[in-house]
């Protein structure tokens, strides 16, 4: 159905929706916007007259941020799949609104065949599902896809597989006569204990080194691939809940931002955590630039990536760049729009329907001069995992080895940065607390 605007005066003719202008007039709002909606205790708006526009308008007198540049955005969930007898648990991370977007439940899509077509599950605000009356040895594929108020999908994880399997094993059979006097004693089978694995997957920075803890203790240092892509398998564990962080540190030598989840580990299966995106890098050329000049803000996300930079200024600004395959990016950022004062950089990135949390941010000053930024050596004392950090990682890594005997790893991590004494007590917390970064 076509919008239309009618005007009579003047002998002006009808103009329609798609016309924005002509010889004697100008269409002002030709197109209806009910792409939102508004909440407050006072009112609800659900939608506008007004054009739509792609992105950032200029003015002399005005700025407009809108449309899909600058809608809010949903992190993508990591999934875990878990098996079992004619059925998988499902657990994901909570998705994260940004930009003022709510999240108020999911679905979760189920097939038979990699890509659909689905069969939907409806859940409130939940992050776990279990479906049941599957079959043993046949893998299934699972999405789930974040809701908002409204039942729209405003984001998805990536498809996770799984295959049902049954609990029992082996089995024996008896044996028979054979001629008079002879007892005939079966050979008994032996079945393989199953093995209890978690494979962890996600995407980080190209060639990247990715870091993953469990329980606050780092199990592995891996090589991201060229396309940003990672993986690892976990044998050497038991059945228990743990939790799980990944971080990765880019070609700068610049530490991203750790993604954390905890994960039920069933004993005789294997448990699949896929869709781990890690937010990317970020940071800056100088610590205080002079107001009307320059600051580079830069970083490393995946290859081919979409970064979004906010720069927490008195009004929000958002600026786009796109990652090249080696997934740097760069903004060479005018800083006339600010005022003098400290400012906070973050960035967050999307590759098809996946969108990453904002990672971690960086300060700048915008004063009177500028002021090259120094990096600040890394802190030993304190610092476990060696992020040049003393933060939660480290207390978390700490208080597993709290009253336990320490592994030969971690005896010279103790030694080099804790009291050296071999053990982990308030000693080794009083240094920790002292050269804490947060």
């Amino acid at each position: 159905m076509t919008l239309f605007f009618c005007v009579s005066l003047f002998g002006m003719k009808m103009a329609y929706s798609e016309e924005f202008t002509a010889a004697n007039y100008r269409v002002l709002d030709p197109v209806m916007n009910a792409g939102g909606y508004g909440t407050s205790t006072n009112f609800k708006l659900f939608g506008v007259i007004g054009e739509i526009t792609p992105g950032k308008s200029t003015s002399t007198s005005f700025g407009d941020n809108a449309g899909f540049l600058y809608y809010p955005t949903v992190s993508s969930p990591a999934v875990s799949a878990t098996p079992g007898n004619g059925q998988i648990s499902l657990t994901w991370t909570a998705s994260v609104g940004q930009v003022g977007w709510t999240v108020f439940g999911y679905n979760v899509a189920k097939s038979t065949v990699s890509g659909g077509p689905y069969t939907y599950t409806s859940l409130g605000n939940v992050t776990f599902l279990t479906e049941t009356g599957l079959s043993n040895g046949t893998t299934y594929y699972f999405v789930v896809v974040v809701k908002d108020a409204f039942g729209n999908a405003i984001a998805s994880s990536t498809q996770i597989s799984s295959v049902p399997v049954s609990s029992g094993g082996g089995g024996s059979s008896g044996g028979g006569g054979g001629g008079v006097g002879i007892i005939s004693t079966p050979t008994p089978i032996r079945t393989p204990t199953p093995e209890t694995a978690v494979e962890l997957s996600g995407r980080a920075y190209p060639s990247s080194k990715v870091t993953v803890l469990k329980d606050g203790q780092i199990i592995d240092v891996i090589d991201a691939g060229a396309d940003s892509n990672f993986s690892l398998k976990i044998s050497a564990i038991s059945e228990g809940n743990y939790t799980f962080s990944v971080y990765a540190q880019d070609k700068n030598g610049i530490r991203g931002s750790s993604f954390t989840f905890l994960a039920h580990v069933t004993g005789g299966v294997t448990t699949k955590i896929g869709g781990i995106f890690l937010a990317p890098t970020i940071s800056v050329d100088k610590s205080e630039v002079s107001q009307k000049d320059k600051i580079t803000i830069f970083g490393q996300g995946a290859s081919n990536a979409l970064i979004t930079i906010n720069i927490n200024a008195k009004t929000n600004i958002f600026v786009q760049r796109q990652t090249d395959k080696t997934g740097e990016y760069f903004l060479n950022f005018d800083t006339s729009v600010l005022s003098p004062g400290n400012y906070f950089a973050k960035s967050k990135q999307a590759i098809g329907g996946e969108n990453s949390q904002f990672g971690n941010s960086v300060e700048f000053k915008v004063g009177a001069k500028n002021v090259k930024l120094v990096e600040k050596k890394c802190a030993q004392r304190g610092d476990l995992n060696a992020d040049c950090r003393v933060d939660l990682v480290d207390f978390s890594i700490a208080s597993y080895w709290y009253k336990r005997p320490l592994s030969a790893t971690f005896k010279k991590v103790e030694a080099e940065r804790l009291n050296a004494d071999g053990k982990i007590d308030l000693a080794d917390f009083s240094i920790m607390a002292h050269f804490w970064t947060g």
